[in-house]
């Protein structure tokens, strides 16, 4: 069985490294040519995902696994398609569909009858039928016929997607019995999953996906109130959190200054406003607001953040990670800077002219030579031994993840700060 896999990002190259990894014969497609160069060599472009750069070496070496920028081509040559480009966010806020509908206008000019296409792309509901489906018809195909069809979103996290996929069911949404059929060979002949739970339309599988995602973001927005709450109160939020999960009914998350990377923060926006569904956006707004927040929380302990140092520890969105999509890092710097502070950031997974990239400022010496407060944004496992006294004129620290010991910090002369702490 060929494949051919569209995108070889974070996510789509360690696809097709999971399907050789299983006997297939699998092509790689790009637009970008230095990176399929690079793949083609050997090396992988992408950092920090367990199991990856041995598991690509060694599906090349056994011939398993090429790369191209020749879309068309390697469709032409494969009997399944997966399309697995991001579908991000405009700067107006609306769904980003331009590298979906590049990827699909490259695969429709080589799509040969009968090929399965699969959209494992988390997408607005309707877009596979209607986006991708409409698209590949045009010309007199027939759906179901000519274009076997199904939405697959995947369901996988940066750093342990090999693991997530051995763990989760494969959701499958199929146009139709023949694309139910073929969908269900191929993920079982590609994938260690538990189990492929079909669900009955592309639509639902679509669906699926994004309350999987919007379920966390109301869960968080929701313990973000109540840490605001226990702040006012004098309660510690991650022991009445505790408390409160020891019943089986209760599964609350733990608050924060924000929730980043490339699911949560853009779910929301794939809802058409005729939907009128209201928690999606106000979770939305509520945990965007927790960055600001925090920034009040730290300006409250100093008594002014004007002419103040405040360095910024992690710059991911989450710990042990290099992705910085809708970090914290970046609404945290912005409300410092609003109230005069000159900010710092540091981040063991990215350079200084990565963060330059960013709009924000290095903290090329580490420590600083002089900071005024500590903001822990990603607790990396760089910094969980962190001597906080070698942090000259340190005052104060802000947990932005709850994630640091209280006496630790307070032991070495600095002001604790948590969320809902």
């Amino acid at each position: 069985m060929r494949a051919c896999v569209v995108g070889l990002g974070k996510v789509g190259l360690p696809l097709a490294v999971q399907y050789a990894s299983r006997g297939l014969s699998v092509i790689g497609c790009d637009t970008d040519a230095a990176k399929v160069e690079q793949i083609n060599a050997g090396e992988c472009p992408v950092v920090g995902e367990e199991g990856l750069e041995e598991g690509l070496k060694a599906a090349l070496r056994e011939g398993r696994l090429h790369a191209t920028i020749d879309t068309a081509a390697a469709v032409a040559e494969s009997v399944v398609a997966v399309i697995i480009v991001p579908v991000g966010l405009t700067a107006d806020r609306r769904p980003d569909f331009s590298h979906l509908d590049a990827a699909t206008e490259a695969l429709a000019s080589g799509l040969r009858p009968g090929t399965l296409v699969l959209v494992e792309s988390t997408v607005p509901v309707g877009t596979t039928r209607g986006r991708v489906g409409a698209a590949l018809a045009a010309g007199g195909r027939r759906l179901g016929v000519d274009v076997l069809l199904a939405a697959s979103p995947e369901r996988v996290s940066t750093g342990r997607i090999f693991r997530d996929l051995r763990t989760y069911p494969k959701l499958i949404g199929p146009l139709d019995e023949a694309s139910w059929a073929r969908a269900d060979a191929f993920y079982r002949a590609a994938l260690e999953a538990p189990c492929l739970l079909r669900v009955r339309d592309p639509e639902t599988a679509e669906f699926a996906k994004l309350a999987e995602g919007l379920y966390r973001d109301v869960n968080i927005a929701l313990v973000d109130e109540l840490a605001r709450y226990a702040d006012a109160l004098g309660i510690d939020v991650t022991e009445a959190i505790a408390a409160a999960n020891s019943q089986p009914y209760s599964h609350l998350h733990q608050p924060g200054v924000g929730v980043g990377g490339h699911c949560l923060p853009v779910y929301p926006y794939f809802l058409p406003e005729e939907a009128s569904l209201r928690l999606p956006a106000a979770a939305r707004s509520i945990n965007d607001a927790m960055a600001r927040y925090g920034v009040e929380k730290l300006e409250g302990a100093l008594g002014s953040l004007r002419g103040a140092t405040v360095l910024i520890l992690g710059l991911a969105y989450r710990p042990n990670v290099k992705e910085a999509a809708h970090s914290s890092a970046l609404p945290l710097a912005e409300a410092l800077q609003e109230r005069g502070a000159r900010v710092l950031v540091h981040d063991p997974w990215f350079s200084d002219e990565e963060v330059r990239a960013l709009g924000l400022e290095p903290s090329s010496k580490f420590p600083p030579s002089h900071v005024d407060a500590l903001i822990v944004q990603a607790l990396h496992d760089a910094y969980r031994d962190l001597d906080l006294r070698s942090f000259a004129g340190c005052r104060a620290v802000l947990d932005g993840r709850n994630a640091l010991d209280r006496s630790t910090v307070e032991a070495a002369g600095l002001r604790y700060l948590g969320i809902g702490r």
